[in-house]
């Protein structure tokens, strides 16, 4: 039997009928080749989805995970290679699917980037730790990855 054929009896069964959540990202985890905090991300979509729940989401990367919302220009120059962002897509996806993906702005001062450096789609913050309060006082759950 392989893994995915054992049983599997779920205890907590967990369905939900609206979910405001914020990401604060600050370094990339991997789970394989994917990071693991956007891999979570992907899985929450998924729930909401099956649940038909009504779905605020909210990524904002900052300190060691900032990169991963820049084009490819600058993330070669940042990251000191020539490959582009191999993140890109992923993030594309995400805000596909309504996903609000934020930078923090003091990790952007930090590494001089500009608003002309960001993927389409970024929106920069005053900073991380402040965006993060500020949803979590509106009633966001924040998850720390």
């Amino acid at each position: 039997m392989t893994a995915s054929q054992k049983p599997l009896h779920i205890d907590i069964p967990v369905r939900l009928s609206d979910l405001k959540v914020v990401f604060s990202v600050g370094a990339l985890v991997f789970e394989g080749d994917l990071p693991a905090s956007i891999f979570h991300m992907q899985l929450i979509h998924q729930d909401a989805e099956s649940w038909k729940a009504r779905l605020e989401f909210v990524a904002v990367f900052h300190t060691n995970a900032g990169h991963v919302t820049l084009h490819d220009a600058a993330y070669n120059a940042d990251r000191n290679i020539a490959t582009g962002n191999p993140y890109k897509s992923l993030l594309s996806g995400l805000m596909e699917w309504g996903v609000q993906v934020e930078l923090c702005g003091a990790t952007a001062k930090a590494h001089g980037w500009g608003n002309a450096d960001l993927l389409t789609g970024i929106r920069v913050n005053t900073d991380a730790m402040a965006r993060t309060a500020q949803l979590v006082q509106e009633g966001f759950v924040k998850i720390t990855e």
